[in-house]
């Protein structure tokens, strides 16, 4: 799965360092061309000598010196993933904040390739509310986090924060390529968060979507080397990196792009929660506390579901979601069929720690053909997988 694979090695000041060696023996022997960089606190740790031999290539650590400049922005251009490890404590912060400082930083900051992260660092380093809070800055920005492990520091305590072994490592890597092939060349149209339809400048009407789900099935999507089309509505969520963006408010204004983008596709995940109803006039200037009630007349939106569904071709796939406080199952097998769906992603309001604004999901999957699918509750990146992988396995 490695082979023939581009790998640029960053590799920081920490004691696991000198697991970066067996690292790229691993690597190379995979068959796998490895590039290093080294920030010059590494090089109080292993010496470049060692891993240019290993890696068969010249060890980079400055930007320029009296006869050569190192071209940053070919080296994230040249990789297929950049690999840090270990990632010191030091340059996560740099990373989570934009620092640009030095030759690894500065590829880090114009890699067009994903990036995957290995933490090293000692035991109080990891569990700092700082760290925490780079650690969910450098996700944010798109970055694959591998878990630490626990064991005995360089500092002679006992818990989490061991550089993940090379081994594991090569693993996630073989996965991350695995899995990055199964959506090669698949357009995928997805919906995120909510619509707000205006009563007025100020007012609306509108639901508690966050967005998370659909932006953690956009990103998953990217990394399995989809095109992904993605259609949000008001969000403060993170865009993922790659991804072909169209903000939009109203469910009109979803209904109009998914239209459009919906024929270029060869699936579509309806996983926004667009709202059923709308005001039939909305006011032009703020509405007035007059009185002690007022009326609102409102109307249907467009099914934008169902108008997918009455167009879409026989090598298309159609997914949508049912959000459910009452008969779950039936009501998300009569939206299957009425929207002419491929599958539909049932979640409950009922099931305690997911749905709205929650980091996790509970959800269950039913297809055309009968099957069922249900997913224990989990984080919303997991479920996401779940779905796509769920989509891929069972679609002849």
């Amino acid at each position: 799965m490695l082979k023939g694979k581009k790998i640029l090695l960053g590799v920081t000041g920490s004691i696991a360092a000198y697991k970066s060696a067996l690292l790229i023996r691993l690597l190379v022997t995979a068959g796998a061309e490895v590039k290093v960089i080294m920030t010059t606190a590494a090089k109080d740790f292993i010496s470049p000598l060692t891993l240019g031999t290993l890696s068969k290539n010249k060890v980079l650590s400055d930007i320029y010196n009296e006869s050569e400049w190192a071209n940053h922005v070919s080296l994230g251009r040249w990789a297929d993933i950049m690999l840090v490890a270990p990632l010191s404590c030091n340059t996560l912060s740099k990373m989570a904040h934009g620092a640009c400082d030095n030759l690894l930083l500065s590829v880090y900051l114009s890699a067009t390739c994903p990036v995957m992260l290995a933490p090293a660092m000692d035991e109080d380093m990891w569990k700092h509310p700082s760290t925490k809070e780079n650690l969910i800055a450098v996700q944010r920005h798109g970055n694959i986090v591998l878990p630490v492990e626990s064991g005995e520091l360089a500092s002679g305590l006992i818990g989490p924060g061991r550089m993940a072994e090379p081994a594991i490592i090569i693993e996630q890597l073989e996965f991350f390529f695995a899995k990055n092939n199964t959506l090669k060349g698949k357009t995928i149209l997805i919906t995120a968060g909510p619509t707000h339809e205006p009563l007025d400048p100020v007012r609306f009407i509108g639901n508690s979507s966050s967005g998370k789900m659909g932006m953690a099935l956009a990103k998953d999507a990217i990394e399995r080397g989809a095109k992904v089309l993605l259609v949000v509505g008001p969000t403060s969520e993170v865009i993922p990196t790659g991804v072909e963006v169209t903000h939009i408010k109203t469910a009109e204004q979803m209904y109009e792009v998914c239209m459009q983008l919906f024929p270029i596709s060869d699936m579509a995940i309806m996983c926004a929660a667009v709202a059923d109803y709308m005001p039939v006039k909305s006011e032009n200037e703020k509405i007035k506390k007059s009185s002690d009630t007022i009326i609102l007349e409102l109307k249907k939106t467009k099914d934008i579901l169902k108008a997918l569904g009455e167009i879409k071709k026989d090598n298309q796939l159609l997914v949508g979601f049912a959000l459910e406080t009452n008969n779950e199952k039936e009501n998300a097998l009569k939206k299957l069929k009425e929207k002419n769906a491929d599958f539909i992603v049932l979640n409950s309001l009922k099931d305690k720690g997911a749905g709205f604004g929650s980091s996790k999901n509970k959800i269950t999957i039913f297809d055309k053909q009968g099957n069922e699918f249900p997913f224990g509750l989990k984080p919303k990146k997991e479920i996401a997988a779940d779905i796509l992988n769920s989509i891929i396995n069972n679609h002849a």
